[in-house]
């Protein structure tokens, strides 16, 4: 029998929804707007948050490119969610290259709604929503395996660390 705490968590992995890239908002959201909109969808996962002074280094770094009049358009938006889930798994010099591949690949659009789909998927598998991973996109390409086994690090990591925030709790006496 699952343990109360992966009944809750397998719940609310299940409910777990990103935006398609034409729903993310591309009228120019400043920085607090931004870390809002990302935090509001990857809550759930423990450990995928995103700050402003992330943000601001993360375009210092070169990984996303300089707000326009300090407001960030859609395809910004798209690679924050990507670098704040894989960020537990990936250095920034990482990223910075997943990223670059990404781009000579794939239309941010494609990438992005494809990255959603893989980490819903993942995600499901990872805390036992569904027993199998679902085949995802039309073709295999290495660009898509390195970005599946990325999303798979990130998704075990999530589940670490939300089991052991369980047990942390658990030995506070808060866990139910």
């Amino acid at each position: 029998m699952k343990q109360i705490w992966k009944q809750q968590a397998a719940e609310v992995i299940a409910n777990l929804h990103l935006p398609a890239y034409h729903a993310i908002p591309d009228v120019g959201l400043f920085l607090e707007q931004v870390t809002q909109y990302i935090n509001s969808y990857l809550s759930p996962i423990e450990g995928a948050a995103i700050t402003g002074s992330m943000i601001s280094n993360y375009v210092k770094r070169g990984l996303i490119a300089s707000p326009v009049k300090k407001q960030y358009n859609r395809d910004q938006i798209a690679q924050l969610f990507f670098i704040t889930a894989a960020k537990s798994v990936l250095s920034l010099e990482e990223l910075q290259t997943i990223l670059r591949v990404q781009q000579r690949s794939y239309p941010a659009a494609v990438a992005y709604d494809y990255f959603c789909i893989e980490l819903e998927n993942v995600l499901q598998y990872v805390f036992g929503v569904k027993d199998t991973l679902d085949s995802v996109g039309v073709e295999d390409t290495d660009e898509k395996t390195l970005l599946r086994n990325t999303i798979i690090a990130a998704a075990h990591r999530a589940y670490l660390g939300a089991c052991l925030a369980y047990h942390r709790a658990q030995e506070n006496g808060d866990a139910t």
